[in-house]
């Protein structure tokens, strides 16, 4: 028989009812409100993004649901997140982040008139989220609608970036016509704010321009977006992900067609945020910036990083703990799964080495929301890939605003559902391979899940 959740309030009462009846327990507590349910597990917080004007944009907001590990891979159990789920204060879709053991979620709400305000909550099953701590906003160091991460730091400290761009000209020349000035090069300046995430407060910001090499400027080259911050095994820098763009110097105008460069990355003092150099790869080619998810992780001393737009498929890049890119380090997930233009779109590995990926390839079909994606099961230290037969495809199975992996131990726990239709989450476990199809994710029309947490 499957259970179907019923929201958090209405639980609650058939529970204090229940407990002025009878003080036997239950054995089919729905609610999972208990925080013993959990005691040997972890909540996993399921997200889900509505449509707003078309299917799949996720902006018409975002809602969370919790509930226990146990019950996550139980199929006979179904949850209706759009229905009952808590709504996260964001304009569009929320930008989330959870703890380390899953009872706390984070979110910096994206755009709008709350863009960039941090809340955090205390997750304590269904639609129940209670709000903790204070509220600050990083809005006026980094825009309303920031790209942020949360550091693994024991779940201490936040880290929000922009970068602004502004072409130079010749002194000479008259700026305000293009065609008769001469171009020199695009001055990019990146700014990053700190957060702390157990007190809401701002701990440091810092403004800096990031240079490329006068070569690559003069080509018109220079970094246009940063994000996913990821601190170094030795906690004193920080890593950034770049993506690449390129104008036409001799018109200062965007160039869609041009020479791949290697992959980059900012590296910078912690926590001073001072003293940034940019770093770049021999082996990946493409951007390092990410989408929605984190886009890079410390794992045994190094950082390993995704990039995205390789000309040869998509690659995990490893920076060494002397804080440059290891270039005998070299795992191509074309080479890897045997398939063609790989793009990794979001992944997440345990402490074990091993990972979850979630990627689209030249095989793709299109779907409502464009061509969609595949999960594959890969191995840091062995640089092996195989694809996750256990989750079903499906054309409109939309991951490319996919953001959360709930990890719990070697298990990873993804949500698998198209646009507007029912799916179900799943869990992988990294070190036996085993995929468990767990409980039910209901849907409603045009919108789409976006992970766990």
């Amino acid at each position: 028989m499957k259970r179907t959740f019923l929201n958090t309030k209405t639980l609650v009462t058939l529970l204090l009812v229940a407990s002025l009846i009878t003080a036997c327990s239950s054995d089919d507590n729905d609610g999972n409100l208990d925080p013993e349910l959990v005691e040997d597990g972890r909540w996993i917080t399921v997200a889900a993004a509505k449509m707003g004007d078309n299917p799949g944009d996720g902006n018409g907001g975002t809602l969370i649901y919790s509930i226990s590990s146990e019950d996550a891979k139980d199929p006979t159990i179904s949850i209706e997140p759009f229905e009952n789920g808590f709504i996260v204060p964001s304009n569009r879709t929320a930008r989330l982040q959870a703890s380390e053991g899953g009872n706390t979620i984070f979110n910096i709400s994206y755009a709008g008139d709350t863009g960039g305000n941090y809340t955090k909550y205390t997750v304590n099953g269904g639609q129940n989220f209670t709000p903790t701590g204070s509220e600050v906003s990083i809005a006026p160091y980094v825009g309303s609608a920031p790209r942020w991460i949360k550091l693994f730091d024991g779940d201490k400290t936040g880290a929000a970036v922009y970068v602004s761009t502004e072409h130079q000209f010749d002194d000479n020349d008259t700026p305000d016509d293009a065609t008769d000035d001469t171009y020199i090069r695009t001055e990019a300046t990146m700014g990053i704010v700190t957060l702390d995430l157990e007190n809401s407060l701002i701990k440091n910001f810092q403004e800096s321009n990031i240079p490329l090499t006068a070569e690559e400027e003069a080509n018109g080259y220079y970094i246009s977006r940063i994000d996913m911050p990821t601190l170094n095994a030795a906690g004193n820098k920080l890593y950034i992900g770049a993506r690449i763009s390129k104008v036409d110097p001799t018109t200062a105008e965007r160039d869609n067609d041009y020479e791949i460069l290697g992959s980059k990355t900012i590296v910078l003092d912690y926590p001073s945020l001072l003293n940034p150099i940019v770093i770049s790869s021999n082996v990946g080619h493409g951007n390092t910036n990410g989408y929605r998810s984190i886009n890079s992780f410390e794992y045994n001393g190094s950082v390993y990083q995704a990039n995205q737009g390789d000309p040869e498929g998509s690659h995990i890049l490893k920076i060494g703990s002397n804080n440059e890119y290891d270039n005998t380090y070299d795992f191509n997930l074309d080479d890897a799964l045997g398939i063609e233009e790989v793009y990794i779109l979001a992944w997440r590995p345990t402490a074990n080495g091993k990972a979850v990926v979630a990627y689209r390839h030249s095989g793709s079909q299109e779907g409502l929301a464009g061509a969609q994606g595949f999960f594959a099961l890969v191995d840091l230290n062995t640089k092996t890939a195989i694809k996750i037969d256990a989750i079903p495809y499906d054309p409109d199975f939309y991951l490319f605003q996919y953001q959360g992996f709930a990890v719990n131990g070697t298990e990873i726990f993804v949500t698998q559902a198209p646009v507007g239709q029912n799916g179900n989450i799943y869990v992988i476990d990294t070190e036996t391979e085993e995929v468990t199809k767990g409980a039910e994710l209901v849907n409603v029309g045009g919108s789409h899940f976006i992970g766990t947490f």
